[in-house]
């Protein structure tokens, strides 16, 4: 039982904990004992359940493996000094998970079984937090339709579920990317601004082809005219053109993220200037032939920071700066990982205590 939600809890009768290698860990491979089910049907969302982690059982004509209503949220815990559970902005993830479900006429999810579920769950499992530097626990929480129906319709019944990874760092070394203007990720009136499935299956072909040519990911540009900036890969996008922080801004085809919101706030509040806008290929190249571009990296929740080293453009690579000691994305970088960590103050209220 927690505080307004009742949980069904049936805990696993031995834990796999064991068999983990905590000191080598490989980004998503490794699942925490136990995850959270809700079903909804009947206009209703049901009983909580923590189970233990394993397969789930559907037919074939489970519509979500024919429809795609298919959404997620990426979230990390963390332990303080103490061993306390902190979770860095959970409220904005369940925030936009329930934008993403109405987006795809998906039921939204309420904040108590989320957040309780959520809470109840990393106390199960807070043994498999882990408490090594650089390292977290990835949280996945998802939402699939689960009629069985073959027809074109929005499902009645849907199941909403949270599963845990202790994870290492997503990226080792910075980034090579390459400057993708043939294929897209979104358009305007689309579900770019979503987590949903079918966003990231239609990423990975050109992203495979981009890695047959040596890069790390790829920067998607609009759909329109491919001359405008807008994510790379599974991340969001910023710049530092002459002392100033420039990022594409937030709309229908561009992901919301809270780790770039995180970064925008922090830099705001240290004084820097701060734009949101259209940032051209032909400025972006220009500005790093020039010396302008100080700094280009990737914000999201897996990588938190990543550092980009090369752009490449029409068979042509561009080299960014080293970054020195003092460059804006390790200070950032820094100052989350503080934040998070429970080592520095939590002004901004972005710290959840479970």
């Amino acid at each position: 039982m927690t505080d307004t939600v009742q949980i069904e809890i049936h805990q696993i009768e031995k834990s796999r904990i064991d068999a983990v290698d905590f000191d080598n860990l490989v980004f998503g491979r490794s699942f925490a004992d136990h995850m959270l089910v809700v079903d909804y049907k009947d206009g209703a969302w049901q009983t909580p359940q923590i189970v233990p982690y394993g397969p789930i059982s559907y037919t074939p004509a489970m519509m979500s493996l024919h429809y795609g209503q298919a959404i997620f949220e990426g979230m990390k815990a963390y332990k303080n000094a103490e061993g306390e559970i902190l979770v860095f902005r959970p409220h904005d993830n369940w925030a936009r998970l329930n934008k993403s479900a109405v987006r795809m006429c998906m039921p939204e999810i309420p904040e108590d079984i989320f957040m309780e579920g959520l809470s109840a769950l990393l106390k199960l499992d807070s043994a498999w937090i882990p408490a090594k530097p650089g390292c977290s626990m990835y949280i996945r929480p998802f939402m699939f339709s689960t009629d069985e129906y073959v027809g074109v319709t929005p499902s009645k019944t849907y199941k909403f579920m949270i599963f845990n990874c202790p994870v290492g760092a997503y990226y080792s070394k910075p980034l090579r990317v390459k400057v993708e203007t043939q294929y897209i990720r979104s358009a305007h009136g689309g579900v770019g601004f979503s987590k949903n499935a079918g966003n990231y299956g239609g990423s990975l072909y050109p992203t495979q082809l981009a890695a047959q040519e040596g890069y790390d990911q790829i920067i998607w540009t609009d759909a329109a005219t491919h001359q405008y900036v807008e994510e790379a890969g599974t991340m969001n996008l910023l710049f530092v053109v002459d002392t100033k922080l420039v990022t594409a801004p937030t709309g229908d085809t561009i992901l919301d993220g809270v780790t770039r919101k995180s970064v925008l706030q922090i830099a705001r509040d240290w004084g820097m200037e701060v734009e949101e806008r259209q940032l051209s290929v032909a400025e972006l190249i220009e500005g790093i032939k020039a010396g302008k571009v100080q700094e280009a990296f990737g914000a999201g929740t897996a990588a938190v920071i990543a550092p980009i080293s090369t752009i490449g453009f029409e068979g042509q690579d561009y080299e960014l700066p080293e970054r020195p000691a003092d460059a804006f994305s390790k200070r950032v970088y820094e100052e989350i990982n503080s934040i998070r960590l429970g080592v520095k103050e939590d002004s901004r209220g972005w710290v959840y205590k479970v």
